[in-house]
């Protein structure tokens, strides 16, 4: 991913970050706190501090069931169903927001997406990429962004 399709990816969470406030916002009054409250902080109690607390404690080795673990919670498709499965149970209530909220805030705010196997648990610049942006900065026209948003290679 170029940096600038990161940015266009990013607007485009960012959005629906702004619209999931602006309703939450709108119907402020009718939020049940704790629910939202809940909601919010779940998906990172289960999906985010286990394999953080193994990456620290462990020197940085994580097992792959805490990357499925942060994939299945921060996934739009489960927070979906739980949303569902929160409608059809106890009915529609604008603290489902929350969902909405922590997803598309990790995204815009944090450019924090899934997780793939390939690379540390927690965030930071592989080697080989650091070598691949230094020496892709160097090619002749390297960075000069058509109107298509590819990159002109020599």
């Amino acid at each position: 991913m170029t940096p600038v399709t990161s940015r266009l990816l990013r607007a485009e969470w960012g959005l629906g970050l702004l619209v999931s406030a602006a309703l939450f916002i709108g119907h402020l009054d009718e939020v049940r706190w704790l629910p939202a409250v809940v909601l919010f902080v779940y998906i990172d109690l289960i999906g985010y501090l286990p394999g953080a607390i193994r990456f620290r404690r462990a020197g940085g080795r994580v097992p792959k069931v805490y990357y499925l673990l942060y994939n299945v919670m921060h996934s739009l498709v489960t927070q979906g169903l739980v949303a569902l499965a929160w409608t059809w149970v106890w009915g529609f209530e604008w603290a489902l927001l929350a969902l909405p909220l922590h997803l598309f805030g990790d995204r815009a705010l944090f450019g924090n997406y899934l997780k793939p196997f390939g690379v540390k648990f927690e965030p930071y610049a592989h080697p080989v990429y650091v070598r691949f942006q230094n020496e892709f900065a160097a090619l002749p026209g390297a960075g000069e962004e058509k109107e298509s948003g590819t990159v002109a290679c020599p």
